[in-house]
């Protein structure tokens, strides 16, 4: 059972007697499919269990970078009161917000913004004219279509080989001076280099709280100061870490194993269809 701890290929081959990976949260790029499906292994994960932890973030984020409450905080800390400059901010009200994936998280940040009287649209790969429409929601055909119309972004799609780097320097070069992009989804979605020169430049404003190559650790370094230093909000990796969240994933996990243990069926299995070998 492992929640940010990465399962290496390595690790798999060392489990001799290892049936069931358990990851204590949503997503799976953090274990090795491939090498769990050769030995036999089932993989599985906690679905929905921190959507609204997420969305919660994910909108504190989009409020924190429009108002820049940070900067302002860090001013105040350091005995300056800059009501002048602070107070410059476009608002959200009646403003669009591009959501890129509609999943559980995706939808739950899309009624959130609802609740605040925000124009909403989204695409995703499974996206269709009639599902928009029940959700309430914009379509939108392509990310293209989404970054012409949106004035703040949100990402909420999984990491895969289709979505690795798929916001990129022509998405940014399309979304209008001074957009909100909040990325509470998965960093290597973006293009790296991309995003630091639509920051650079101030074609966006961004807050995140994914991060290249961050760590696992809970206490540790990090590298990419440049980067911070350019965001206007951040956070370190905690979309799915509050008490509700952590004791719904707990339960679910705690669930998954015992289920498995029982019955031998892997319960939310991400690889039931692709094991080879089927060690007992």
């Amino acid at each position: 059972i492992v929640r940010s701890t990465k399962v290496t290929a390595e690790a798999v081959e060392a489990g001799n007697s290892l049936s069931l990976i358990i990851r204590a949260g949503a997503g799976v790029n953090t274990i090795d499919l491939k090498k769990a499906s050769e030995r036999g292994v089932y993989v599985a994960n906690c679905p929905g269990k921190n959507t609204d932890a997420v969305a919660e973030l994910a909108f504190g984020l989009l409020i924190a970078a429009d108002r820049r409450i940070p900067d302002a905080l860090v001013d105040l800390r350091a005995g300056k009161w800059r009501k002048k400059e602070y107070g410059k901010a476009r608002g959200l009200k009646n403003r669009t917000l591009g959501i890129v994936g509609l999943g559980s998280i995706g939808c739950a940040v899309a009624r959130r913004a609802q609740g605040m009287e925000m124009n909403v649209i989204g695409w995703s790969r499974s996206l269709t004219p009639e599902k928009a429409k029940a959700l309430g929601i914009g379509y939108c055909a392509s990310l293209s279509d989404l970054a012409d119309r949106a004035d703040a972004v949100s990402l909420h799609l999984a990491l895969s080989k289709e979505t690795r780097g798929l916001i990129n320097a022509e998405f940014f070069g399309r979304l209008g001076k001074g957009t909100l992009f909040v990325n509470t989804a998965r960093s290597e979605v973006v293009d790296a280099a991309a995003l630091k020169d639509a920051l650079v430049n101030g074609r966006i404003r961004a807050a995140l709280d994914v991060f290249e190559n961050e760590p696992s650790a809970g206490e540790a370094d990090f590298a990419d100061k440049e980067l911070a230093a350019l965001l206007s909000a951040a956070s370190p990796h905690i979309g799915a870490s509050t008490d509700q969240a952590e004791a719904a994933i707990a339960d679910e996990t705690v669930r998954i194993a015992k289920t498995f243990i029982e019955t031998g069926k892997p319960v939310n299995a991400v690889n039931p269809r692709k094991l080879h070998t089927g060690i007992p």
